[in-house]
């Protein structure tokens, strides 16, 4: 680029408890490069601040409040679930984009998410060739569901492991202590559409130390009823206790989710609600025991209290990686993690295309799936425990996190007003 220009970074998609770490890289690194990156505007609710013009001056957080993103969960500058359409479809929406970009010289662009905003993030790097306005864009990579290709894994999935993980083996603990006159299942929730990276991590509340017996259901294999309770029956009667762990995405053999509940979220997919209690109820009704539920949901996705340091590491080291490739020139790509080594666990960057990335979901490898269908195999185990390994602990104060808030000053207006 001829000149010093602005940056824009927002945050897409179901937030995590490091997709701050990812910001804090972002907005430190470019910090770092201000004779080539002028501000870093942050879209407030992601994209939509960029076609509403509702944008936060970054420069006016202090050093320290910019450090303390890194221990804090959620999005910091609001996310969004809103989806571009094609430049054939909805040509004003990338003209608005360019409007504001053009008004405050914003020359670069980060978006953190998942799948769909890499998608976005894709179309954004095609408006220099297709629209004649210079834009460089990099997806900063984000999802629980650690269902992005290339990448080894997402940022924000090991964090959900560990709690997933750690939660189920507590829960077990309870129901282990009641079982003889009470509660003999637990069941528990966990997200995963199409992808059980997320009930696999539940498998590792079973160790070596402490055997727990555990049924998971995984998006990629079709529920059986018959076969599940008998799994469920055959558990408690060796163990007098059973914890399942149930993804949201569970299906039927025709392809219908067991918690489908008919309504459709901003980008189209079905939404999902309600597996535990209907395999709950299931349990109930052809077993008799007594069974207990519960639904992760967002505590999974925010708890950064107990996150995974390496997962905090790499969410960093994406974001930080992130500014570098855009300010060495490279459009449309992604800072993928490559595992290097398992025993000692070793990651480095590399980097994706975007066109490879977009749209493609990862799903769990068959050989991480035991041949029941209800566990997960020795090689899954060494796949997530480096994922899940090491604790970053935020500060506290009376017993409580201290988390940040930022200021979030907006930037003035230059332009009239749109409408999404």
């Amino acid at each position: 680029m001829s000149k010093k220009m602005n940056a824009f970074y927002a945050q897409s998609g179901g937030v995590t408890a490091v997709i701050n770490a990812s910001a804090c890289g972002v907005i430190e690194t470019a910090r770092k490069h201000k004779n080539k990156i002028g501000k870093v505007y942050a879209g407030r609710n992601g994209i939509i601040g960029a076609l509403t013009e509702d944008l936060i001056d970054t420069s006016k957080e202090s050093k320290p409040a910019i450090a303390a993103l890194r221990h804090t969960p959620s999005g910091a500058f609001g996310s969004c679930r809103f989806k571009l359409k094609s430049l054939e479809d909805n040509k004003r929406e990338y003209e608005r984009l360019i409007e504001v970009f053009k008004a405050h010289d914003i020359g670069y662009f980060f978006y953190n998410g998942g799948g769909d905003s890499a998608d976005t993030c894709l179309k954004v790097s095609q408006i220099g060739d297709k629209m004649g306005y210079p834009i460089t864009a990099v997806h900063v990579p984000k999802t629980v569901d650690n269902d992005l290709p290339i990448t080894d894994n997402c940022p924000g999935f090991g964090s959900v492991a560990k709690y997933i993980a750690i939660s189920t083996m507590e829960a077990s603990f309870d129901v282990a202590s009641m079982c003889a006159t009470s509660t003999k299942v637990f069941v528990v929730e966990v997200m995963g559409r199409h992808a059980g990276w997320i009930a696999a991590a539940g498998a590792m509340a079973s160790t070596d130390d402490n055997e727990i017996p555990i049924v998971v259901l995984f998006p990629e294999v079709e529920f059986d009823k018959e076969k599940f309770l008998a799994a469920v029956d055959e558990k408690v009667k060796k163990f007098g206790y059973c914890s399942v762990v149930v993804s949201e995405g569970v299906h039927w053999p025709d392809g219908k989710f067991l918690a489908e509940t008919g309504l459709k979220d901003a980008f189209g997919h079905s939404q999902l609600g309600g597996a535990a209690p209907v395999v709950a109820n299931m349990i109930q009704d052809s077993l008799g025991y007594k069974y207990h539920w519960a639904v992760a949901d967002y505590l999974q996705r925010a708890a950064r209290h107990i996150a995974s340091k390496s997962d905090v590491d790499q969410a960093y080291a994406t974001g930080k990686a992130a500014v570098e490739f855009a300010l060495k020139g490279h459009n449309s790509v992604m800072p993928a993690i490559k595992r290097t080594s398992n025993k000692p666990y070793r990651w480095k960057i590399e980097m994706a295309p975007l066109s490879k990335v977009a749209n493609v979901e990862k799903m769990m490898p068959a050989s991480f799936i035991s041949k029941d269908g209800f566990g997960i195999t020795k090689k899954c185990r060494e796949y997530l425990a480096p994922l899940m390994k090491g604790e970053d602990y935020p500060p506290y104060k009376n017993g409580m996190p201290k988390y940040v808030v930022l200021k979030k000053v907006a930037v003035p207006k230059k332009l009239e007003p749109f409408e999404l």
